[in-house]
């Protein structure tokens, strides 16, 4: 039954990650270069925490320029570890649990991402955008 399909189904399994001690300069490049909203943050592929870019726009002015050479953000980021700004104790969810299961997750939480764990170790992850684009096709 479709409702007790796997997250696996649909989870984005090929993640971009970051490492505590990578920059805030690195990390708006990935969002921005890979047009993604959340990276996890791992150490060797387990996860510590997720960085969203709102975390990051709470601290620059990446939304208003296309600049990536904007002094004022490398200053900023410079101030700052992705550590100091990541989200810790953040609520993960297996392979196997249904896309039923975590659209109840994403829809009762704040938050628009959810890393999928497998033994310890980061497999995937699955966000309100993979989602809509699942219920799209369920729909046609």
């Amino acid at each position: 039954m479709i409702r007790k399909a796997p997250i696996s189904m649909i989870m984005t399994e090929n993640v971009i990650t970051l490492n505590k001690t990578d920059s805030l300069e690195t990390a708006e490049q990935l969002f921005k270069q890979h047009k993604i909203r959340h990276i996890p943050v791992v150490s060797d592929n387990v996860i510590m925490g997720m960085l969203s870019y709102t975390d990051l726009l709470r601290l620059s002015f990446a939304d208003i320029t296309n600049n990536d050479d904007n002094p004022a953000d490398v200053m900023v980021y410079n101030m700052f570890t992705i550590d100091q700004v990541m989200k810790r104790n953040i609520v993960t969810v297996s392979s196997s649990n249904s896309i039923k299961e975590v659209a109840e997750i994403l829809a009762s939480k704040e938050f628009h991402a959810l890393p999928v764990v497998d033994n310890n170790s980061l497999t995937g992850i699955v966000t309100t955008t993979d989602m809509i684009k699942h219920l799209l096709k369920i729909l046609n």
